[in-house]
């Protein structure tokens, strides 16, 4: 089943990747270069799931999964963080994160998450 997808990243490259892995199988239905364009963004969209970017200007993606997890327990949310941040992940999962996946993406990789974070439809 199709989910409605927002992404954020504060690269332009890194959305656009994601926007073509996700492109065959789910929705995108807006993408942020921010946390704060996050928050307002989930808020105007509700997507089934966000992507979020750990490291980003202005706001970054572990407060940005706390505000929207305090505001609607029931988003998902699956980090984006690059090898090596495990101290990072550890942090967005107290924040609320339910998943990560690791740059550089895989296809493979990122449907798995969704599914593991947003259930499949029989």
């Amino acid at each position: 089943m199709a989910r409605s997808v927002l992404v954020v990243d504060d690269s332009a490259f890194m959305r656009n990747l994601l926007k073509q892995l996700l492109e065959d199988d789910h929705e995108v239905v807006g993408e942020a270069e921010n946390g704060v364009e996050a928050v307002e963004l989930y808020h105007e969209h509700d997507p089934d799931v966000v992507t979020m970017d750990v490291v980003m200007p202005i706001r970054n993606g572990i407060e940005a999964t706390a505000e929207i997890k305090s505001d609607d327990p029931n988003a998902s949310v699956i980090m984006c963080t690059s090898v090596g941040q495990e101290e990072k992940m550890r942090e967005a999962v107290e924040a609320g994160a339910d998943g990560y996946i690791t740059k550089p993406f895989q296809k493979p990789n990122v449907l798995e998450a969704i599914d593991d974070v947003v259930g499949v439809e029989a």
